[in-house]
Order: C-alpha cells, then sequence, then structure tokens
C-alpha cells in the first residue's frame, strides 16, 4: 500500500479578484513538480465565483471535465450548444474530445458560486464532444459509499472515457466503512468536502486531500459528521 497526504493549506492559491482558486495540483502559474496528478486525476480546483462574474468562453481538447457545485448557481454555455445551469446536488461531465468551447458564470447578484473543476485524462482521444448533467441528490444516501461517476453508460451517475468511478460519502459521526478498488491498477484519491475523518492512521479533516492505491480495500471512517469525495482513477496515465 502507497499513501500521500496532501493538507488544505499545502495547496496552490490563486485570487484573481473575481476568482479564487486552490490547486490541489499544478495548475496555471502554481507549478509543484511534486503534484502534477494522482495517475489520470490531473486537476482539483477548489473554485470560488464572485456573484455576475466568470470563465469567459476558452478551449479544451481531450480531457474528461468534470464540475460539482458545492454553493450557488453555475450558468453553462458551449459550442455544442448546450445552455444550462448547475446548482449543488447536481454534477456535470463534459468530454471535451475533437474540440469544445465553453464558459462558466456565477448567474447569483449576491453570492458566490463555490464548486470543484475536475479533469480526469481520458482513455480514449478524439472523440465525439458531448454534455451530460445529472441531479445527484435525489438518491442521496446516508453512511454509503455513493457513486455519481463510472466508465459505464447504464450504470448509476455520469460517465466519462476513464476506467474511473466517484462516490460521495456523506457519513454520520463515528461511521466507517470498507471501500473496494474496482480494477486492479486503479488508486483512490480522498477529498474532505466538510467535517473530519480517518483512513488507516491519517487524520483528514476539511479539504484535505489523501491518495491510497497498490492496495484492494480501504477503511473509511468519520470522526464527526462529513461529507467526503472519493475519485478512484488509473494510476497509470
Amino acid at each position: 500500500m502507497k499513501t500521500v497526504y496532501h493538507k488544505a493549506d499545502t495547496r496552490g492559491f490563486a485570487d484573481h479578484g473575481w476568482l479564487k482558486s486552490y490547486h490541489t495540483f499544478s495548475f496555471a502559474n502554481y507549478h509543484n513538480p511534486e503534484r502534477m496528478n494522482f495517475g489520470v486525476l490531473r486537476v482539483l480546483n477548489d473554485d470560488q465565483v464572485a456573484s455576475g462574474m466568470g470563465f469567459g468562453t476558452h478551449p479544451h481538447r481531450d480531457m474528461e471535465i468534470i464540475s460539482i457545485p458545492l454553493e450557488g448557481d453555475l450558468e453553462h454555455k458551449d459550442s455544442m450548444g448546450t445552455s444550462s445551469v448547475i446548482r449543488k446536488g447536481e454534477i456535470q461531465v463534459m468530454s471535451a474530445g475533437t474540440g469544445v468551447q465553453h464558459s462558466e458564470y456565477n448567474r447569483n447578484k449576491d453570492e458566490i458560486v463555490k464548486f470543484l473543476q475536475i479533469w480526469v485524462i481520458p482513455n480514449k482521444m478524439n472523440v465525439t464532444p458531448r454534455y451530460d448533467q445529472i441531479n445527484i441528490k435525489e438518491n442521496q444516501k446516508i453512511n454509503v459509499f455513493q457513486q455519481i461517476l463510472s466508465p459505464d453508460q447504464d450504470d448509476e451517475g455520469v460517465w466519462i472515457h476513464q476506467d474511473a468511478w466517484f462516490n460521495l460519502a456523506d457519513f454520520e459521526k463515528d461511521n466507517k466503512k470498507e471501500y473496494k478498488i474496482h480494477k486492479p491498477g486503479n488508486g483512490v484519491y480522498v477529498f474532505i468536502l466538510k467535517g473530519s475523518a480517518k483512513i488507516g492512521d491519517q487524520i483528514l479533516g476539511t479539504r484535505d486531500g489523501f491518495g491510497i492505491w497498490e492496495t484492494d480495500s480501504f477503511t473509511l471512517e468519520a470522526l464527526e459528521n462529513a461529507e467526503i469525495l472519493l475519485m478512484e482513477v488509473p494510476m497509470e496515465v
């Protein structure tokens, strides 16, 4: 078993006025050669967008882009003709493939938007761009691993072009559960959205990250009420 611990206050940080962003992995002007990625998990940005502001239209290609809102309403528009709003309790995925342009705006006049921007390197290049968005709160479960993403179009949650599985864990204090790796060669990056938890002897607080690989399973225990995102991805890029 191998592990890596990223304490919340060791993340990269950028303050653009309208955007405040914490970078778990190297991104834009934050470059740390020891924190380039976790397997095919390339970007984990913890973003806050000021009211009425946002990301102007910009291009992407050959990347699976996942957005998970934590607070507020985020308006999305893209070159595929999609126009939508994503809110807490939903998940958005976009396969950039051969190329797509999109914009993301905080449509609220008096509150910030907080969301996670996640990039996963795909296992297929030059695919046809696609967009999907679902409500995951409707199926919210307590004290279990709730799957919100997988490689299977017919499985629970959204799907991407990669052998990856994402789960949300909404655990009450003192609850513990074993997580079993879906595929040999995969690892799991655990990100604490709120509260605190423990894996082995490692205690994790809000916005801490913990990667674990070369194991078949591990046990996650909530030390207090906690919301946790688990991202299982192939470790070989």
